[in-house]
């Protein structure tokens, strides 16, 4: 620890004695400095033991010595030393009863003590303090590094790193979940700390943060958070909770803790390259109908994933999105970390401003996915089955399959994509398109334009009021042809409708008997409804 005002009182060589302030004689000592400026306040840091000889104060007069002690004590002024037989024989009553009062520290200094035999013993404790802090810190990191070596990992490490802080430590994964904590009531106290987590994984790695005691009084400690990883998405966040900011020693250990962490959490780019080329060639293969030559390639790293149903995920950044990396790499960071905890294979493989996920149907990386939209809508404040605007991503999800049909998954997360985008959403299972209705993908304005260009010609005929051959034709078309059912719709003569019928075939140009010209009249109508007529 750094010296104290007790340590040099104590220290035989100075032969200090204490005027005044002797309860506070544990007050840490940064500095001795001397100065003999009557307001030397502008020139303090604070923490320092000033040392005076009076040259320029006049030492006996009680007011100006309260003022003088009291601009020291607002200065955060350790303590002060009066040198004695220079320019007074004794300290004056003034100054004690000023330093009494104020509750300020005043040693008296005996002639034969040089202020430089001060100013040196302070200086060698500190250097011995900063050795001793310096020693343990490097003994800290071998202790560190032995159990980050040990089989427990992580968890060893973190208990060696709370017993050298005398306080707790705890580990978050790149989802912001504790994935360890030491002791093991820390867990509870770490769990309290996920948004402020979450805030910090936001910002761009490296980031730190300093947290204080609960609202609600419980742990009552000071938490230091810092991301962990070498990128700049954070893979992870440590956080330990003294019950006073850490000392020289203590920010060694805790530096050491973070480069070994960042060692065992972020594996190295090399593997990760090499994995992400394999998942893609897995992918290639599968989508090629080649499942025999992908389950050889997959071997025992993605094997597993084509032994049963699974799913395709497509997911892609929304456009004019900022940061589409780190909209897709939370997206992507989710799913490996559920699917990692489930003990489950998933394949992950980046194209682009895109993701394709392929992971076991019904099991957790595919629930994370859902999970993932569900929070995303939520902070939009937007219930999932409701149309919204501008969302951060669109993700599409295939029905479940199995190797041969790799690649009729593919498509069907990619139709599932393509509504999502246009409806606003964030997640659009295939299996809504096929149990629900064609009709509200008619929504895309290209369809519309379509519409539009192919029944323009009857609207502007409808608009000089020559005949109603629009409304004359949606009837027919929902009767199915039925002239008499149709007419008796319209409240018309069947010999009426057969003339609009033909005059809509005049023109437009096309033959109502072809079924191809009925179905896209029909979509073109459904298309156009709410036109005003």
């Amino acid at each position: 620890m750094p010296p104290t005002l007790a340590s040099l009182v104590h220290h035989s060589a100075l032969k200090l004695s204490v005027l005044a302030g002797q309860d506070r004689l544990d007050t840490p000592v940064r500095w001795a400095h001397v100065s003999e400026l009557a307001d030397p306040v502008p020139w303090m840091d604070g923490g320092e033991l000033l040392l005076i000889t009076a040259m320029k104060i006049d030492a006996e007069d009680p007011e100006a010595m309260r003022g003088y002690v009291r601009r020291l004590v607002r200065a955060g002024v350790a303590g002060l030393g009066f040198a004695v037989g220079v320019n007074y024989e004794h300290v004056p009553q003034a100054l004690i009863r000023a330093a009494e009062e104020e509750g300020l520290p005043l040693l008296e200094v005996p002639r034969r003590t040089p202020f430089l035999a001060i100013t040196k013993a302070v200086s060698a404790a500190l250097a011995a303090d900063q050795y001793r802090a310096v020693t343990a810190g490097f003994e800290a990191q071998r202790e560190l590094t032995r159990a980050a070596l040990a089989p427990e990992g992580p968890a060893a490490l973190l208990a060696r790193l709370a017993a050298h802080l005398g306080g707790w430590a705890a580990l978050y994964d790149a989802s912001g979940a504790v994935v360890a904590a030491a002791p093991d009531w820390a867990a509870r106290r770490a769990a309290r700390l996920g948004a402020e987590v979450a805030r910090l994984r936001e910002r761009p790695a490296p980031a730190s943060a300093v947290v204080g005691a609960d609202a609600e009084g419980e742990g009552g400690d000071r938490v230091e958070l810092q991301t962990l990883g070498s990128g700049r998405r954070a893979r992870g966040v440590l956080a330990v909770g003294t019950d006073a900011p850490l000392g020289t020693a203590e920010r060694y250990a805790m530096h050491s803790a973070v480069a070994l962490l960042t060692l065992t959490t972020e594996r190295s780019r090399t593997l990760l390259d090499a994995e992400q080329r394999l998942a893609a060639a897995v992918l290639r293969m599968l989508l090629a109908g080649e499942p025999d030559h992908a389950r050889a390639v997959a071997g025992e790293l993605y094997g597993g994933l084509l032994d049963g149903p699974f799913r395709i995920l497509v997911a892609e950044a929304a456009e004019g999105q900022g940061d589409a990396d780190a909209v897709l790499g939370a997206l992507a960071d989710a799913v490996e970390t559920a699917a990692s905890r489930a003990a489950e294979p998933v394949l992950a493989v980046a194209e682009g401003d895109r993701i394709v996920v392929l992971a076991p149907d019904g099991g957790a990386a595919v629930a994370a996915c859902a999970a993932y939209a569900h929070a995303a809508e939520a902070r939009r404040g937007t219930a999932p089955e409701q149309p919204v605007p501008a969302p951060q991503a669109a993700l599409g999800l295939s029905a479940p399959a199995g190797p041969t049909a790799a690649g009729a998954a593919f498509h069907q997360a990619e139709q599932a994509l393509s509504v999502a985008r246009r409806r606003g959403r964030v997640l659009v299972e295939h299996e809504e398109l096929a149990a629900g209705s064609v009709l509200p993908l008619l929504a895309d304005d290209a369809v519309r334009a379509f519409a539009d260009g192919m029944l323009r010609a009857l609207y502007q005929h409808d608009a000089t009021g020559r005949g109603d051959l629009v409304a004359s034709l949606r009837a027919w078309l929902a009767r199915h042809g039925q002239w008499d059912a149709a007419a008796a719709d319209l409240g018309v003569h069947r010999h009426t409708l057969r003339y609009r019928m033909r005059r809509v075939e005049e023109i437009l140009g096309r033959s109502l008997d072809d079924p191809d010209v009925r179905m896209e009249l029909w979509l073109a109508l459904k298309a156009t409804a709410e036109r005003p007529q």
